[in-house]
């Protein structure tokens, strides 16, 4: 699992991707960043914050190309998402749509040969 931070108004967010495997999907998932357990701080390359829990869900089917791309809201608490960091979680689901849909495309030129 990858992980990219952003700050934004003294805020930290993070954008994580995995593959959700019950949804034959990549996740791209924003939420706002939390700090690093301390101990980790004792080594000099470990990180300083991880993603919390997310609140957007971006699911990017890479199965099945008829499937569009979903964003699912999870919170129980209601969450503002400021305009440039929506840009920025849109830009990396836009960039994880055009990555599957080029898979896709490779898959399919291949399985033609």
């Amino acid at each position: 699992m990858s992980a990219e931070l952003k700050d934004h108004a003294g805020r930290l967010y993070a954008i994580q991707f995995h593959y959700a495997l019950p949804d034959d999907s990549w996740a791209v998932e924003l939420s706002e960043a939390v700090p690093a357990p301390d101990s980790w701080a004792e080594y000099p390359d470990a990180v300083t914050h991880l993603p919390g829990p997310p609140f957007l869900v971006a699911l990017v089917p890479d199965e099945d190309p008829n499937l569009e791309p979903t964003v699912r809201v999870h919170s129980p608490a209601e969450h503002v998402v400021p305009y440039e960091i929506m840009r920025w979680f849109m830009a990396q689901v836009a960039d994880q749509v055009e990555h599957s849909h080029t898979a896709f495309e490779r898959a399919d030129h291949e399985t033609a040969d």
